[in-house]
């Protein structure tokens, strides 16, 4: 029987509400491992599981120093106390972001699986339950080795590269995009893949050797209709940051005003990626930005864009190494 480690960060799967009805006034990081035990002793048939309460912070109040803990956390129990998967049990808000960074950042072909619910652990017809029970099937099941940090919601098994929240309060929330989910966990309990990641990650991450204690800071700026450029100029005279992520129109495309801003930013030593708000296709260099020192964000969702940034500029300073990054990963 596999030995699997859940790490128990908040979130509303261990939320507590005050009528059953009650899906949006919760209050989260309330129940724990002792009360799924309880409430699923089918746990025990799937595997020897081991709970532990972790930092237990609202997903909107996570930041890169919550991420780098996670990591510590999650490298000491793969390999000092050699479970055999993790689960990481989050708030769904970034829940994405923290399951990107770890699969960018942890050495291991051993399964990481991050779970979350919809609806809080008190609520009728909460997802909460079956979500933890299908994310340890996914930790102890062989096929999920060697696929990166996967997300477990509502039965579908996605990557952490493209998954991304949709919808404020239904069950279906977390959906990948056009690629689509990786698997599924249907009613005969069997953990079925259809397709893997093709992208780097884990093993085979170069961030995943680097020893670090903190990341560069950098911000994300929307564009729409009219964008002034004011917000861009602040974070450069700021000299707080070390780049920004353009969440574009369309294509990546950006205003006049956004354009010149951003040039003023590079001419100060920031780096720019360019990324979409649309939420699916790839972000490429086009002609009339050749000028500029801009880097194409291919298809990385903004949030995710900003991770991948912060890592490469731990190793890089150059904008075709940076460049070169996001082509790989």
């Amino acid at each position: 029987m596999k030995k699997i480690k859940v790490i128990e960060m908040g979130g509303t799967i261990s939320g507590y509400g005050k009528s059953r009805l009650d899906l949006k006034d919760y209050i989260s990081g309330i129940y724990c491992g002792e009360d799924f035990l309880k409430a699923m002793p089918e746990i025990d048939e799937i595997a020897d599981v081991s709970f532990e309460s972790f930092l237990r912070v609202s997903s909107t109040k996570i930041n890169s120093d919550h991420w780098i803990q996670l990591r510590q956390k999650v490298m000491s129990c793969l390999f000092q106390e050699d479970f055999d998967g993790i689960i990481i049990t989050h708030g769904t808000n970034t829940l994405e972001e923290s399951a990107y960074f770890l699969h960018l950042t942890v050495p291991t072909e051993k399964p990481i699986i991050f779970v979350g619910a919809q609806r809080p652990f008190t609520a009728l017809s909460s997802d909460a339950h079956l979500n933890l029970l299908n994310a340890i099937r996914v930790a102890a099941s062989d096929e999920a080795q060697n696929k990166g940090v996967l997300v477990l919601l509502n039965d579908e098994i996605s990557s952490a590269r493209e998954v991304t929240k949709t919808n404020t309060y239904r069950v279906e929330a977390f959906q990948s995009g056009q690629f689509g989910y990786l698997g599924f966990i249907d009613p005969d309990n069997k953990v079925q893949f259809y397709r893997q990641p093709t992208r780097k990650h884990t093993v085979n991450s170069e961030f995943s050797s680097l020893d670090f204690t903190e990341l560069p800071d950098v911000e994300i700026v929307f564009s729409y209709a009219g964008a002034t450029g004011h917000l861009i100029d602040h974070i450069t005279e700021s000299k707080k940051y070390s780049g920004i992520i353009t969440a574009g129109t369309g294509a990546g495309l950006i205003s006049p005003s956004e354009i010149e801003a951003l040039k003023r930013a590079t001419d100060n030593g920031l780096f720019i990626v360019r990324s979409s708000r649309v939420g699916n296709g790839r972000v490429v260099p086009i002609d009339s930005y050749k000028d500029y020192n801009f880097i194409s964000g291919d298809n990385l969702l903004p949030q995710k864009a900003r991770i991948l940034l912060m890592l490469s500029l731990l190793k890089y300073n150059s904008l075709r190494d940076i460049q070169t990054v996001f082509d790989d990963y």
